[in-house]
């Protein structure tokens, strides 16, 4: 069993939603990356997603945009996601890590040499924003083989007969982008990513982790109470790139407001 599946797995059993917040890998100095990530999991995070920087992210708002800018300055690769996955791991067996970034990374690196070198990093899936299912078939059998979960997008358009093709070709959970547009989007409506997720429910009972949207904890725990798992990214990397000179600052704001959204979501 996969550490994700472990992970989602247990919460469920224990009535609890799994919080999963984002940071950029590199952002604000690739060397506060793998403390950034200590600080997410003792703040109450069962799941880290990890961004790989890149120079053109199309599904990111200005603010995770602006994350990749920074960490490119410091020419941070995916060879030093890996290295910062592998710290991690020095004291951190247990919390699931799935790398989300876009596809020309991948490519360069080469499909198989990707899934190899994630799974002996330590990452548990890859979540390839421009890489829909139906293109994935060169790489979700080196994921497969290397026991990376692979994770897929549901649009808030996406229809009954896709999104029943997109959960059967993911594994993990799949993740529900609650509004139709940009990370960092301010409108929420919480009624409406009820309905997507009992649609998407319907078809296929993989966890559904929701995104997009998600910026305090009253919004954590509303979106907890209707998915098995809360997404958060930019108010996090918005902490970062007002305090990118502080890293003692930047992991206290982060760990009181993850810790708000997880008492939040147990409440």
């Amino acid at each position: 069993m996969s550490r994700l599946k472990n992970v989602l797995e247990t919460l469920n059993a224990q009535g609890k939603k799994a919080l999963i917040p984002y940071v950029t890998g590199g952002d604000p100095k690739p060397e506060w990356t793998v403390e950034i990530m200590h600080t997410l999991v003792e703040a109450g995070a069962d799941i880290v997603e990890l961004g790989v920087p890149f120079s053109d992210p199309m599904a990111d708002g200005p603010v995770i945009q602006l994350a990749c800018e920074r960490a490119l300055k410091h020419n941070t690769s995916i060879d030093d996601i890996f290295e910062m996955v592998k710290s991690f791991r020095e004291t951190d067996k247990q919390t699931p890590v799935v790398l989300m970034g876009y596809l020309n990374p991948l490519e360069i690196k080469g499909y198989e040499n990707f899934a190899i070198e994630a799974a002996e990093a330590g990452v548990d899936g890859a979540l390839i924003v421009d890489l829909p299912p139906e293109e994935a078939s060169s790489l979700v059998p080196f994921l497969n083989e290397n026991n990376l979960d692979s994770i897929f997008l549901i649009a808030p358009t996406t229809t009954d007969d896709r999104i029943k093709y997109i959960c059967d070709q993911s594994s993990g959970y799949v993740y529900y982008v609650s509004v139709k547009g940009v990370t960092g989007s301010a409108t929420l409506n919480v009624d409406d990513v009820a309905k997507k997720v009992a649609q998407i429910k319907a078809h296929n009972q993989i966890p559904v982790g929701v995104g997009f949207g998600i910026s305090n904890a009253e919004s954590a725990a509303s979106v907890s109470n209707v998915a098995d798992g809360v997404i958060v990214g930019s108010v996090i990397v918005n902490i970062i790139a007002k305090h990118q000179e502080n890293k003692a600052t930047i992991n206290s704001e982060i760990k009181t407001l993850v810790s708000s959204m997880r008492h939040a979501m147990d409440a």
